[in-house]
């Protein structure tokens, strides 16, 4: 049975992922413990959100700068509303992702009307609210609340010493509310469409302007649910939170297998790009001997690698349409 060439990239992205943990569990014994799987979903959980958001805007051929200081902007922005204000986290929650969905709405708006580059707009809004994180507030401030505190005690057990965590279920619940609005919604199959070639949709009558507007609105609520766990998870708010994240859900979406020029990807593929990225970071640290800068070196060589693989892959479906006609 011969596998659609479109599914080699997040193939490859699981190959990767059993490689890496079967590598931890063959050199550490306590790597197959549940524990660890459940720090993973825990310490990623906020990363995996952002990336889950960014899947959707390179797959119609965009790209959002603005996520990292989203999160920060977020979690600033909710610690002024309970202990400047006194509201409850929940109701503070909801009022920083309608912000933050407006503001992706917005810069959705300028993108298509106005047709100009997503990286030029997108790179606005990153200075913009980290800007507007340091007007609100210069340094650290505590998110002193017994919700909070519940949040983060929060556990679901897993077999053996393992749980899994609030923070960890609003990630799993993103990446399946993910999965749905990409493969099952007319709205993916549009962004699928824009990003595979958008004059062609154009043509086939898909509402490309309302299509990216919708994007960016999605990746907007997804880095301001992101920042709301992050505030929950590390019970506070910091103006330089999150700095370089944008890089980060970038390297999770590549690696994922999506497609940087769009069109193709898998929203499943950022989950398991998210996890491998996790993988490193853990195997460094039960090493014990290397740098943690040495995460960043591994990131970078398989992003060299699947951006080959991908650059393999669209010249093999050039050379197809090409014998086609």
């Amino acid at each position: 049975m011969k596998i659609n060439e479109r599914f080699y990239p997040i193939l490859a992205t699981l190959a990767v992922l059993v490689l890496l943990y079967g590598y931890g569990i063959f050199e550490h014994r306590a790597f197959s413990d549940t524990y660890v799987l459940g720090a993973l979903l825990t310490d990623n959980a906020f990363l995996i959100i952002t990336a889950v958001g960014m899947t959707f805007v390179i797959l119609s051929g965009g790209i959002d700068l603005s996520v990292g200081s989203m999160i920060a902007f977020i979690g600033v922005l909710m610690a002024e509303l309970v202990t400047g204000f006194g509201m409850h986290p929940v109701t503070a929650a909801v009022i920083a992702m309608i912000v933050g969905s407006a503001f992706g709405a917005f810069m959705g708006v300028i993108i298509a009307k106005f047709d100009i580059q997503p990286f030029i707009i997108t790179l606005a809004g990153m200075f913009f609210l980290r800007g507007i994180c340091f007007l609100i507030n210069l340094d650290s401030v505590p998110i002193d609340h017994p919700f909070v505190s519940d949040f983060a005690g929060f556990k679901v057990q897993l077999p053996g010493r393992g749980w899994l965590t609030a923070s960890a279920l609003l990630m799993l619940a993103t990446v399946i509310g993910g999965v749905v609005i990409a493969h099952f919604t007319r709205f993916g199959r549009n962004v699928y469409a824009i990003g595979g070639d958008r004059h062609s949709a154009e043509l086939l009558g898909v509402p490309v302007h309302s299509t990216i507007i919708r994007v960016y609105t999605l990746s907007g609520f997804f880095s301001a649910l992101s920042g709301v766990v992050f505030a929950f998870y590390t019970a506070s708010a910091y103006p330089l939170a999150a700095v370089g994240v944008e890089l980060d859900a970038i390297a999770a979406v590549v690696i994922g297998g999506t497609l940087l020029t769009g069109g193709m990807g898998f929203v499943l593929g950022t989950f398991f790009g998210g996890i491998i990225m996790g993988v490193i970071q853990t195997l460094i640290a039960f090493d014990g001997s290397l740098n943690s800068w040495w995460t960043k070196i591994m990131i970078g060589a398989l992003l060299f690698g699947f951006i080959v693989l991908q650059r393999l892959i669209t010249r093999s479906f050039s050379g197809m349409r090409a014998g086609a006609t």
